[in-house]
């Protein structure tokens, strides 16, 4: 045996060093088909929809409504129906984050890094792994995230999964791990030392496990209330069953790329059509015409027509390139090679690069449509440009056309990573 196997049969013999996250207060409900996942998404955008300009003027974390959502049933849509879950398409998951997104843009970040870590677990997870964390998602269980890190330029990982003769163990700091303050459990992404060179794995930190340290220090004007705040893990000792395979998903062609990033592209369309939402009632109840243009409503206002045209337009054209990126995933997902992971992560990216756009665009034509009272503190307004803004630099859209462009071109395949 070697020291690590060692490791794994000294940690599980040793079960009560290992505590496991907390469960869900209660079991949530399951859903079990599409057309349930969206009518709850529906309704739960509804009360979301609430009490968004007060979390987000006031700072405050949406506990209560993260418990909701888990309870619906939704954290666990994307779970094979061989385990349990609903399995909904790609398509089926962006309408259900655009539903939330455009109730309330920081509530439709918190599940994003939730479903992504499904996805790595479905395409490089073990069978014990895939039923173990499975059944607790479906529980109720959320997961978070731990993967970016700051202040390097390198885009070497600092965390590191630490195999010691007695024990395994994370140690590191991670920066805007959206969701990890809400999670049971912090998908946490390191490095380790493998006998062929350093490789990167996926962690499933316990919530609650000894050094395990989250700070609620995220300060950015846009997303205020995603839980994004740092996380610090001080030698925490971990169960080799809740390591999974990252890397070698990327030596690969798989989906986890353009899966995580058609998330991203649904949230930002979403948010958009949340801001042209606030526009259309706003415009037509409180906006004045220009005297120019001889009408007596502002929404006769030719030229404001045409500029909400344009809004409308590029909003419904982004939605039908997600749903067409959505159709080249789901083959993907089923058929994964390098032609199929290509193309469905150039239609993500056409996706993701009109998405920023038009959620952009939405944002800025609210105030230049329905004029100075729209800028009133109270109203909340602001809050669909800043969350689209903030999370629009998920990822430079420029480098989605130079992909899209280089594909066309000269038949250059993306890098699978697709940015995460």
């Amino acid at each position: 045996m070697t020291r690590y196997d060692d490791a794994a049969a000294l940690l599980e013999n040793d079960e009560a060093a290992l505590p496991l996250a907390p469960r869900a207060a209660q079991p949530a409900a399951v859903i079990r088909d599409e057309h349930e996942a969206l009518q709850v998404a529906r309704r739960l955008a509804d009360e979301l929809a609430v009490g968004a300009v007060r979390r987000d003027r006031d700072r405050i974390l949406p506990w209560r409504e993260v418990e909701a959502f888990s309870q619906s049933g939704l954290w666990g849509i994307t779970i094979p129906k061989a385990y349990g879950g609903a399995e909904v398409s790609a398509g089926v998951l962006a309408q259900v984050v655009a539903t939330i997104a455009a109730a309330d843009g920081n509530f439709g970040h918190i599940p994003q890094n939730h479903f992504y870590s499904l996805e790595v677990l479905r395409v490089g997870g073990s069978e014990e792994q895939k039923a173990f964390f499975y059944d607790r998602v479906l529980r109720g269980e959320r997961l978070g995230n731990a993967l970016a890190e700051i202040g390097h330029k390198d885009f070497k990982r600092r965390t590191h999964l630490l195999r010691e003769p007695d024990g395994w163990y994370v140690e590191g700091s991670k920066f805007y791990c959206t969701g990890a303050i809400f999670a049971h459990w912090i998908p946490t992404l390191v490095s380790a030392q493998d006998p062929d060179g350093e490789r990167q794995y996926l962690v499933f930190v316990p919530r609650e496990a000894d050094g395990v340290e989250i700070t609620d220090d995220w300060d950015g004007f846009g997303q205020r209330v995603t839980g994004s705040g740092s996380v610090r893990f001080r030698r925490v000792r971990v169960d080799p069953a809740w390591v999974v395979p990252f890397q070698t998903s990327f030596d690969r062609p798989t989906t986890i790329g353009p899966f995580a990033q058609i998330i991203h592209a649904a949230l930002d369309a979403g948010i958009g059509h949340g801001a042209l939402a606030a526009t259309l009632p706003f415009v037509r109840e409180h906006a004045r015409p220009w005297i120019d243009a001889g009408v007596e409503r502002a929404s006769d206002d030719p030229l404001l027509l045409e500029q909400l045209g344009n809004v409308h337009l590029r909003l419904r054209a982004a939605d039908a390139l997600i749903a067409r990126a959505a159709r080249l995933v789901d083959a993907a997902q089923q058929a994964p090679d390098e032609e199929s992971v290509a193309q469905a992560s150039i239609a993500v990216a056409q996706a993701k690069a009109l998405s920023t756009s038009a959620s952009l665009l939405a944002g800025n034509k609210l105030f230049e449509l329905s004029g100075t009272g729209a800028t009133l503190d109270g109203l909340g307004l602001d809050r669909f440009w800043r969350n689209a803004r903030v999370h629009t630099l998920h990822d430079p859209v420029r480098w989605k056309y130079h992909a899209i462009g280089n594909y066309a071109l000269n038949g250059v395949r993306p890098p699978r990573h697709g940015a995460l």
